[in-house]
């Protein structure tokens, strides 16, 4: 009897740890499990293509460290060059429109990104393994912007492609033939939309795993081991295509079985083909979108190649021009106070999305000061991309039930509290906390730790803005407004990197460049304007969004 106190006291602390693995397994189950559960063999096909968009991110780490070792460009330029590369993302518009209107054959235009990709991939294959060969045709500066413009080209065809397929994937009736519900299919979008957020971040974790195993030791290398570790990270790349055309392929595999079980059971082929809306009559064409899409490609190639003064600015308000016209006319199809939410919302995200980076003078300073090394950014990508899936799950209650300013001001709040650590390194820092803790808190631990509190932020930006778009778009126009809508908010994105590139013209940050025939030092390394620069973008990032939520907070304007 005497022992019953002792029993109460064990069942007592037990039932607390039993319940709350009761209550993790729950969670786990509904929010990960469940997923797994409602996997059908029709989503694998898009699922593909995102996953090659995922493991795009192999190449990065090489080409951090190739341009910094082997490339004179300069942070400004570079900067720039991002901006061009963000360019086709606004090309999601009259690409969207195309798909709908040659849907049989949508499947080409995978093919056609798939060559660009690899057009790309081997124009660095050739940098790294055949030089003098590519030196002897063209500098190899335009070799690698030539590379670095192809990549972006390919990777936005295969996604338009990818977000039609993820329509193509839900099915329309059962293994018999029979309609299902309407609540039943969009059940499964969810799930669809939901897989492929998934499935690009866990390639992202796919190729950071990659790395950090094949960049082990590469920086203690001699020049030509590092070219060869460099080399065979590319050659691994050229998988990236080849993901995206199997996926295409599976597709069309899938849909001949369809077809043919169907088929089998008593439909005719052409029964069969509308059941499964395999082939379904293109809208019209809409001449608006087209146009619109034709004129800034033409504009942005003449533009780009005369290398006029001030042609990234004119790009960016010729785009922005035919996106702001286009929105005009999709809102007329609004109630007032929709399109008050509507423009509330989109000037919030895009203020939110065009905040200005410190470019790549950050990463080199990084790299010739702190001593993180190529495996070493290949460990801090993988914690990045893992804890940005886990976030994506996290705060899926957040991003549901708080209002989009909310979630801006507080992204903006804790983004620019995580900024700091990287700025108190460049005064030092990591100097002061490595002394009081007998070297512990260093460099590498403080980068950590920041990368693992700021990682999972990047899901409650992305997931909240285009739950908005969906929701937002005219019944009758979703494809289009959600393809326009996109387009707006990729902008913000190049205004991001036009920004960087003045921020760069105002604080001059340059490392090492040396001549690679003769060794000597043509720009030395000059990261005195650094500091100054990451205080600025940290100060811009918290005024300019918060200035935006408070304006709009006294406006006619509201934000979902």
């Amino acid at each position: 009897m005497s022992q019953s106190p002792d029993k109460s006291a064990v069942a007592a602390t037990a039932r607390p740890a039993m319940g709350f693995l009761a209550t993790a397994g729950s969670w786990l189950d509904e929010n990960i499990f469940a997923l797994g559960r409602e996997m059908r063999l029709s989503y694998l096909p898009p699922l593909m293509v995102y996953v090659a968009a995922g493991i795009s991110g192999l190449t990065a780490i090489v080409g951090t460290f190739y341009v910094k070792e082997r490339l004179g460009l300069s942070a400004e330029f570079l900067a720039a060059l991002g901006f061009w590369m963000m360019l086709p993302w606004a090309l999601k518009m009259p690409l969207g429109h195309l798909v709908d209107l040659v849907w049989r054959w949508k499947s080409l235009l995978v093919y056609l990104g798939a060559g660009l990709i690899t057009l790309s991939l081997v124009i660095m294959i050739g940098l790294l393994g055949h030089l003098e060969e590519m030196r002897a045709i063209a500098t190899v500066e335009a070799w690698y912007v030539t590379a670095a413009l192809l990549a972006p080209i390919g990777y936005v065809l295969q996604d338009v492609v990818a977000d039609a397929m993820t329509v193509e994937a839900v099915p329309r009736v059962d293994k018999d033939g029979n309609p299902l519900t309407l609540e039943s299919r969009k059940s499964m979008h969810v799930t669809m939309q939901t897989l492929g957020r998934v499935a690009i971040i866990s390639g992202g974790i796919l190729v950071s795993m990659v790395n950090v195993y094949v960049l082990q030791g590469v920086g203690e290398l001699p020049e030509a081991g590092k070219a060869a570790a460099y080399l065979f990270v590319y050659e691994l790349a050229l998988i990236i295509p080849l993901v995206s055309v199997t996926g295409v392929l599976f597709a069309s595999w899938l849909r001949r079985r369809d077809i043919k079980h169907l088929v089998a059971q008593g439909h005719s082929r052409m029964e069969s083909e509308a059941l499964l809306g395999v082939n379904p009559d293109p809208p019209p064409v809409n001449w608006w979108i087209l146009g619109g899409g034709l004129a800034f490609t033409a504009v942005s190639l003449s533009v780009g190649l005369s290398q006029i003064p001030g042609g990234e600015e004119i790009i960016f308000l010729v785009s922005m021009a035919i996106v702001l016209f286009l929105m005009w006319r999709l809102t007329g199809e609004l109630e007032p106070d929709a399109r008050n939410v509507l423009v509330g919302t989109a000037i919030l995200i895009f203020v939110f999305r065009a905040i200005p980076g410190p470019g790549a003078g950050s990463t080199w300073w990084m790299i010739d000061h702190l001593g993180f090394d190529q495996q070493f950014l290949a460990t801090l990508s993988l914690i990045g991309a893992t804890l940005t899936l886990a976030g994506m799950f996290i705060f899926r209650r957040f991003m549901a039930e708080r209002s989009i300013a909310y979630i801006i001001g507080w992204l903006t709040i804790v983004g620019t509290f995580l900024s700091l650590p990287i700025i108190g390194m460049y005064y030092g820092l990591h100097e002061w906390t490595a002394a009081l803790t007998n070297g512990m808190v260093d460099a590498r631990f403080i980068a950590v730790i920041d990368t693992a509190l700021e990682s999972p932020l990047g899901q409650i930006a992305m997931i909240p803005m285009l739950a908005w778009i969906a929701n937002s778009a005219p019944e009758a126009l979703k494809a289009t407004f959600f393809a326009v809508m996109a387009s707006f908010t990729n902008l913000a994105l190049s205004a991001s990197q036009l920004g960087t590139k003045y921020m760069n013209q105002i604080f001059r940050v340059t490392r090492e460049v040396t001549d690679p025939d003769t060794g000597k030092i043509t720009v030395p390394a000059d990261y005195s304007e650094l500091g100054p620069l990451l205080v600025s973008v940290t100060v811009i990032g918290l005024v300019l969004p918060l200035l935006a939520i408070f304006l709009l907070r006294y406006s006619r304007f509201r934000n979902a």
